[in-house]
């Protein structure tokens, strides 16, 4: 396999990456992190107008560049790198995937927003007692005249308080939960349904991110906020680019872990005891070592899934899984050894370190964990 970036995809992840060493520092991402918005409509906007990364992966027609998973891995694994809140994986990944897939006027109409710069959307499918299984979904959606009548709750939400857009999962066919037939998607402009049947209620979580519990109660949408094909949604759309999410999360993973070990490489060079540097300490050596070859580890899962995306459904998720196991596996042994070489300090607010440990965290139980895709990877690998 060639893992070298074209000059087009090298070009990419040098201007993303010069930009945000430029404009999104340590002290200035604390800066947004700790504004009423917990996030930068000005950084937003850099992206999609100064890079013209929000529509990356968007076809050309609406005026993206058209680009796939490598681009993805590209976007994510510098977002990682930098500890970005902005919601680059919740709408330049998993919205233009659904919203790419599923076609349509009013889906090309919100892509070409997400390239503008726009709109900002999040995708709603977990609910309180599905704990990351796809299948899980309870909310209902009913015919109603021209429409459609949603009904139900989708929980911790990525994104959503910034959202213009909501995508949510229902059921309009099929049996229980737990059934891949009949599960359809719907697309909800926030600002037009907020006062009538939608709930949004946002919160930060512990990576200084934003997320939202989602309530539906008999929510009202026209017949054209069908995404795709009614009751066809889970094998078209969901799946699909759930995997795609699940790769790209590898990816943000491998440039924090890149990080967790950088900084503690030069940590160890710097601090000394006994009038040595500690890294000339054997045992400290050997951590390090260890270290870097659970991030390469890392980057090899990630590559693999990656370039696994376009394969058929069972090794495609095989790919997923084994990286997501890997990847999660990687965070917390490099994040708890990043900490434990700092001392007291590495658990400090003022220590970016820190700030990358909890992001770590917040990775290894995001879109699965380490237990479920392991019993993923078996199921297809029978």
């Amino acid at each position: 396999m060639n893992f070298d970036l074209s000059e087009e995809q090298s070009m990419l992840a040098d201007s993303l990456s010069g930009y945000l060493t430029a404009n999104y520092g340590f002290e200035a991402r604390k800066a947004v992190v700790a504004s009423e918005a917990g996030w930068s409509t000005g950084v937003w906007s850099g992206f999609a107008h100064e890079l013209g990364i929000l529509g990356a992966l968007a076809p050309e027609a609406v005026g993206g560049l058209d680009g796939g998973a490598v681009e993805a891995m590209i976007l994510m694994e510098a977002a990682g790198k930098a500890l970005v809140v902005e919601p680059l994986m919740e709408t330049a990944v998993v919205g233009v995937g659904l919203l790419k897939r599923a076609g349509g006027e009013r889906a090309d109409a919100v892509l070409q927003s997400i390239v503008e710069g726009t709109a900002v959307v999040a995708f709603g499918h977990g609910e309180p007692r599905g704990r990351h299984a796809l299948l899980s979904v309870a909310t209902t959606a009913a015919r109603s005249g021209d429409g459609w009548v949603l009904s139900g709750a989708k929980a911790v939400v990525s994104a959503a308080p910034w959202a213009t857009h909501l995508i949510v999962s229902a059921r309009t066919s099929g049996g229980e939960a737990g059934d891949p037939a009949g599960l359809s998607l719907f697309l909800i402009e926030v600002a037009a349904h907020r006062d009538s049947g939608l709930s949004v209620r946002g919160y930060p979580t512990v990576d200084d991110r934003h997320a939202a519990e989602v309530v539906m109660e008999r929510l009202v949408l026209p017949a054209d906020a069908l995404l795709g094909i009614e009751g066809e949604a889970f094998d078209a759309l969901i799946a699909p680019v759930m995997d795609e999410a699940v790769a790209a999360l590898c990816a943000e993973a491998v440039g924090v872990l890149r990080e967790l070990h950088g900084q503690t490489l030069d940590y160890v060079k710097q601090r000394k005891q006994f009038g040595r540097p500690i890294g000339e300490f054997q045992v400290l050596q050997h951590r390090l070592a260890d270290m870097f070859m659970a991030v390469e580890q890392a980057v090899s899962l990630t590559y693999m899934a990656t370039l696994k995306l376009g394969e058929p459904a069972a090794e495609r998720g095989r790919a997923v899984s084994a990286a997501k196991f890997g990847v999660s596996k990687a965070l917390r042994f490099v994040g708890q050894n990043a900490v434990q070489t700092h001392g007291g300090i590495g658990v400090t607010d003022e220590l970016a370190l820190s700030h990358y440990f909890r992001r770590a965290s917040a990775i290894e139980i995001q879109l699965g964990s380490v237990e479920q895709h392991l019993r993923r990877f078996i199921a297809l690998a029978a």
